[in-house]
């Protein structure tokens, strides 16, 4: 009887780490793709350099605030002002 007991207890433990993984694994999907909506690599203001991300929302930029940012300019070409320092040939 406790070796039936034991058993039942061993697979609703495995069930349960089972279901555990898979909902950690749906919930951080959701939000892999929430952070993927962040216009910020895509804008003119966007630095690209860890001390200064973006010129006009330094605090909001690369986070989920900036989802949605109404000073989002889509970037007109390769330069910017971080870029124009480490390239010769800017178009």
């Amino acid at each position: 009887m406790a070796t039936l007991f034991c058993a039942f207890c061993a697979w609703g433990i495995l069930t349960l780490f089972i279901w555990n993984v898979w909902v950690t694994l749906k919930t951080g999907a959701s939000h892999l793709k929430r952070l993927h909506q962040v216009p910020c690599p895509g804008c003119e203001y966007f630095t690209d350099d860890h001390r200064l991300k973006c010129t006009v929302h330094p605090i909001k930029a690369c986070s989920l605030e900036a989802i949605g940012c109404l000073d989002f300019e889509p970037k007109t070409d390769g330069c910017n002002a971080y870029q124009k320092r480490y390239r010769k040939l800017c178009k």
